[in-house]
């Protein structure tokens, strides 16, 4: 059978699924099946599918996964996380557009702690916007920042998605997690540059504090120190121990579960109802993880088995593209798939080709995910699907319009654009890290 056919075959179908309103898991587990039966051999392709299948999750470098969420949902269920807003709120004064580049700072520290995009845009907004309307703040410098900055969770670790990434796509996890924290505060100091430039070209898009808002000396600091400080030591005990070499991911992924259980009961903010509450949700995140996990892995065989990747390789190979095009197309089937589809579809559709081709080119695999990474999270913010724009619009008052959602993000996606321009021909931004790392 031609690869042609069986690539428009497999694709075919699962767009019509996605289409109609099927959950992107059960797509292409939908496909699997029909894939294996014609393509496999029938029930002996069925059969071959299980065995893929448990193959798939049966991997101890997928550990960080649970582990990572269940870090930032301890933190998020017990109240800790937003002590840390508020007292960065009280640590940043007299600054043009101050609400503004707390949601930038704050959400950058919470993304240091979560990992998780949705969880960083909602907290954000949910404690901050309110704020900012209410005090005059135009939407645009209002969303824009908490929309941007909640992305960046997907760079910084602890990431759950880069660990995907990276077990999908054969890259390193450890260095995939630390090549992805210069790019991130790249992106955070970009993002408080430009609220600052704009409200100072523009005082009125933030309006400034009333006298006597701001406490001074030790009283301004001691929340900072007493509620933030401490927090920030789990993220340098989780990317440390995997700097120098002390631990893999996963015992990384431990260390700050259990560092966040114990500073949680420190603080006197552990309650039975909220730990529940943090493993169920850490459960449902993570069996929905592993089930795509098992879709694209199988997904990826099948592609193989068709000759469907053998034969899109030998076509590209024919117009000889250096390493740098084929990379500069990958960007851009991820920057446009970003408009119409979630991250997790675009990795389950597009690995199967682009690692192959990567490998086959000796392209950098540690700089194309970060890369990758980067991509993915610009699609988080563009419209029409961008999720975070629809995680705003759930948590902003009902007269702010979704065009002006889409409006105040625009800036922050060419912030974003740049950067990940600035990775393609400044290699170093994304390895340069993870080069200075210790093995094991």
């Amino acid at each position: 059978m031609e690869w042609q056919f069986a690539l428009s075959a497999l694709l075919g179908v699962l767009f019509v699924l996605m289409l109609i309103g099927v959950p992107v898991a059960f797509a292409f587990l939908g496909v699997n099946l029909l894939g294996a039966w014609f393509f496999m051999g029938g029930e002996a392709g069925l059969g071959q599918l299980v065995r893929n299948s448990i193959q798939s999750v049966n991997s101890f470098s997928l550990t960080p996964i649970p582990l990572f969420i269940l870090m930032g949902e301890i933190l998020f269920h017990s109240g800790l996380a937003f002590r840390a807003i508020n007292a960065i709120e009280r640590l940043i004064a007299k600054i043009p557009g101050r609400l503004s580049i707390v949601s930038v700072v704050g959400g950058t520290i919470f993304a240091t702690l979560s990992g998780s995009t949705i969880a960083n845009t909602a907290m954000m907004g949910g404690t901050l916007l309110p704020e900012m309307l209410k005090r005059g703040y135009h939407p645009s410098i209002s969303m824009g920042p908490i929309m941007a900055v909640g992305g960046i969770a997907m760079l910084i670790p602890p990431s759950a998605l880069a660990v995907m990434l990276g077990s999908l796509a054969g890259i390193s996890i450890s260095q995939l997690l630390i090549g992805g924290i210069l790019p991130g505060l790249i992106l955070a100091v970009l993002f408080v540059a430009y609220v600052m430039v704009r409200c100072t070209l523009n005082p009125e898009l933030a309006p400034a504090d009333a006298p006597g808002d701001h406490t001074h000396g030790w009283e301004r600091w001691k929340p900072f120190v007493r509620d933030v400080v401490p927090l920030f030591a789990i993220f340098i005990a989780v990317v440390g121990s995997m700097l120098i070499g002390w631990a893999s991911p996963t015992e990384s992924a431990a260390i700050g579960a259990v560092a966040s259980a114990i500073a949680v009961v420190c603080y006197g903010a552990f309650t039975t109802a909220s730990f529940y509450k943090a493993l169920i949700e850490t459960a449902r995140i993570s069996v929905i993880i592993l089930f795509v996990l098992i879709a694209s892995t199988t997904f990826s065989q099948l592609l193989s088995f068709s000759g469907a990747t053998t034969g899109l390789l030998q076509m590209i190979g024919q117009y000889n593209l250096s390493p740098i095009y084929l990379v500069i197309g990958m960007l851009l089937i991820l920057l446009f798939l970003g408009c119409i589809i979630d991250q997790v579809s675009m990795m389950m559709i597009t690995l199967p080709f682009f690692m192959p081709l990567a490998n086959t080119a000796g392209i950098d695999p540690v700089w194309l995910g970060v890369m990758l990474l980067l991509a993915m999270e610009i699609g988080l913010l563009t419209p029409p699907f961008g999720l975070l724009c629809m995680v705003m619009q759930s948590v902003a008052p009902g007269n702010i319009r979704l065009t002006q959602i889409y409006g105040s993000v625009m800036p922050f996606i060419i912030l974003e654009v740049l950067v990940l321009g600035a990775m393609l021909f400044l290699p170093w931004i994304a390895t340069g890290l993870p080069q200075l790392m210790v093995t094991p």
